[in-house]
């Protein structure tokens, strides 16, 4: 293999590696991170203690609450007088350590019915994934009663369902999740294969390595450029009816490792070719590596006023001494 075909392969390898590299940290983080139960309920667990969390889980709540009330009671001046306590126990049933265990449960039990239905579906019928909101509202009146409440003996503890996918886009989502399941393995893998392939044929290694290195805090560089597009274009497409700072919190709790290994990688890059770089100047300062002479050169032999001679130039006679003949 010639020289300049060893070099033009190489940099190919290494420009698929480098292209990898952001899509496979997302897809590995999709498939091993999002995919796990422990860690899901993990991440989500602080968002409990967030106030934008909290106050967007009480009006929903609150409004459902609410809301049947008036379809049962069928009493409409009466469902507006109740409506500030309920608000206001809702509010308050979510800074207790009761809502704590409730949402992290809740995180628990609606992770697993994803997964679940994604990973599951050899009946061939696709369910729409749902979660029970009969808890939180059977909380909200046991607390109410407490207080006096009017009215609040006669809410409704129906078990209210709220769903999270919907049937007709299981089939789909089956098939995406599949796929990602199978990059988030073999992406990373392809770009470390590449990598190492590409500085293996290069014919100057350390310049490949610095250039894979670049490359590698590029991709991390847009990764995170991607993750802070993608938070707008996500805050920019809710109803109006959904809070933004809430919906702002929950994207943030789940792309923090994310964001965190796109840093990784960024500083990883630069550091590896901060390192190469040194390494490489040293080598010249010092003569090895390089092929460099480590004697006098040439040129010092005619600044020392020593000619070279050429091929064929006769050599001067040598003068010798007279010899002396004693008697």
């Amino acid at each position: 293999m010639t020289r300049r075909l060893r070099s033009g392969l190489s940099a190919v390898l290494i420009a698929l590696s480098c292209l990898l590299v952001p899509f496979g940290a997302l897809s590995a983080w999709a498939a091993y991170g999002l995919a796990d139960t422990g860690r899901y309920v993990t991440t989500m667990a602080p968002l409990a203690a967030d106030p934008d969390v909290r106050d967007a889980i009480a009006d929903t709540v609150g409004n459902g609450i609410v809301a049947e009330i008036g379809r049962v009671t069928d009493a409409g001046p009466a469902r507006a007088a109740v409506a500030p306590f309920v608000h206001d126990a809702v509010r308050s049933f979510t800074q207790t350590a009761a809502f704590r265990t409730a949402w992290n449960e809740g995180n628990r039990v609606a992770h697993d019915a994803v997964l679940r239905a994604l990973r599951d579906g050899r009946d061939g019928r696709d369910r729409p994934v749902t979660v029970d909101l009969a808890p939180v509202t059977a909380h909200v009146k046991a607390q109410l009663a407490q207080d006096h409440v009017p009215l609040a003996g006669r809410i409704p503890v129906a078990h209210t369902e709220v769903a999270l996918l919907p049937a007709q886009d299981l089939g789909r989502m089956r098939k995406e999740f599949h796929v990602l399941e199978v990059a988030g393995f073999w992406l990373p893998v392809a770009a470390v294969v590449f990598a190492v392939a590409g500085i293996a044929l290069a014919a100057r290694r350390r310049r490949a390595v610095t250039a894979t290195a670049l490359g590698t805090a590029l991709g991390g560089a847009l990764l995170g450029l991607a993750l802070a597009v993608g938070r707008s274009l996500t805050l920019a497409d809710l109803p109006q009816e959904v809070s933004q700072p809430a919906a702002g919190a929950v994207y943030d709790a789940l792309t923090a490792t994310l964001r965190t290994a796109s840093w990784l990688l960024v500083a990883l890059g630069l550091t590896v070719a901060a390192l190469t770089w040194l390494t490489r100047r040293r080598a010249r300062r010092t003569g090895t590596g390089t092929g460099t002479r480590t004697g006098p050169r040439p040129r010092a032999r005619f600044r020392l006023g020593l000619r070279r001679r050429t091929p064929g130039t006769p050599t001067p006679p040598q003068q010798q001494e007279p010899t002396r003949v004693e008697a």
